[in-house]
């Protein structure tokens, strides 16, 4: 019989003795600002031969393995968490506390925090996802559930900012842009396919509002059964990957006097020793840099580098986990070893509501349990995502 969801051990997150600095509570209401993207620390980056020729371990693994036993990646809430849930969001509400302002100190789940500690082990160190279904969007309205959403994310990670406009909750939703224009335009935004990537942040969180007409449907992989396969079948695009070469767009989305692209590797290994391989790629980020490259600022892809960026995506599909997130679902994904596509939809017609995900990104800091990333952040509570200025974060209930 495959382990049960709760067959994990339980580990509390350790309490962060340094790593931000104070910042003014009337624009960051939580007293902890978005770190932000940031180039690696190059010096720390490790060259090929030092990383494994094969990982190991509960990070490994295939979707036949979880096609056919959902008890081990789904759960399904019932109606004690509902109610835990309901209770505490409406004395959250009634507190008239910003969203931008839960944390855990202000949304206590006596009973589901113990869920979520060991989701939030399994995601860090495990198999890297979950899906919960019964979450009641539809009788709760978008407020309500935003800030049920919010409360249980305070229980895996530290949201950070998503955007230049300082979402911290984001809407995955059609807005009517134009995919073509990847320079300017963040995918998410569209209708359009997004290939295998992983986030700004440690771990993702998409609550289904609404579903598509047709498409929009999720698929995701292991990235160290990823990195086992290309080992074995491509090496030379494995060792390409892991040189620092790549630049990666920040579509404007910068603070003063920072570079609008980032220099970086696809894969990367943690600090100290035995550290773990740790993926950050998204290719549109590679694909709108034209700009840059036709005025001689930054070199062109190689031809290896063009074939690593094929490879890598074909590898993604081929050996993906294929699921449908239907209205009240609620995916949390690990962006350090486990990459995530989405194919692309059509919506329905008006006046129907168009397909619509909440989403959060959150930092685990290494100080917390996290993964010791070659990033001068890495201690930082809300390490990574995307910080603009001092823009003050904002939880929109719907997308803008």
């Amino acid at each position: 019989m495959a382990p049960s969801l709760l067959d994990v051990q339980l580990t509390a997150p350790h309490e962060l003795s340094s790593g931000h600095t104070s910042v003014d509570r009337k624009i960051f209401p939580d007293g902890i600002k978005t770190s932000g993207q940031h180039p690696p620390i190059y010096e720390l980056l490790r060259p090929y031969s030092d990383f494994p020729k094969e990982i190991t371990g509960k990070t490994v693994w295939k979707a036949e393995e979880y096609a056919n036993n959902p008890e081990r990646w789904i759960h399904v809430l019932n109606d004690q968490e509902v109610n835990e849930l309901s209770l505490v969001a409406d004395e959250f509400i009634a507190d008239n506390t910003p969203l931008t302002g839960i944390s855990k100190d202000n949304f206590h789940l006596p009973k589901l925090s113990t869920l979520l500690t060991a989701i939030r082990a399994e995601i860090i160190n495990g198999r890297g996802f979950i899906l919960f279904k019964g979450f009641p969007v539809e009788k709760w309205g978008l407020h309500k559930s935003a800030v049920a959403y919010l409360g249980m994310g305070t229980y895996l990670g530290y949201f950070v900012s998503q955007n230049g406009r300082g979402h911290v909750l984001g809407h995955v939703k059609d807005l009517g842009e134009d995919p073509t224009q990847i320079d300017k335009v963040r995918i998410y935004r569209t209708t359009a396919r997004q290939f295998f990537h992983a986030d700004d942040s440690d771990i993702v969180g998409l609550l289904c509002i609404a579903r598509a007409l047709e498409g929009g449907e999720s698929d995701i992989v292991s990235s160290h059964h990823v990195w086992n396969t290309l080992q074995k079948e491509r090496p030379d695009v494995a060792e390409t990957l892991t040189k620092p070469i790549w630049y990666f767009d920040r579509k404007g989305e910068t603070s003063v006097d920072e570079e609008p692209y980032i220099r970086t590797s696809v894969f990367y290994l943690e600090k100290g020793i035995n550290g773990r391989v740790y993926s950050k790629w998204d290719p549109y980020y590679i694909k709108s840099l034209d700009r840059f490259m036709n005025a001689g600022v930054i070199p062109h892809l190689s031809p290896e580098q063009v074939e690593a960026t094929r490879v890598l995506e074909e590898t993604c599909h081929r050996l993906r986990l294929h699921m449908i997130l239907e209205v009240g679902d609620i995916q949390f994904l690990s962006n350090e070893h486990v990459l995530h596509a989405r194919t692309a939809y059509k919506d329905h017609a008006p006046p129907a509501p168009r397909r619509h995900l909440m989403r959060l990104w959150l930092a685990t800091p290494e100080s917390e349990g996290g993964w010791k990333l070659p990033f001068h952040d890495s201690t930082q509570k809300k390490r990574g995502g995307i910080q603009v200025n001092n823009q003050p974060p904002v939880c929109p209930l719907n997308a803008e």
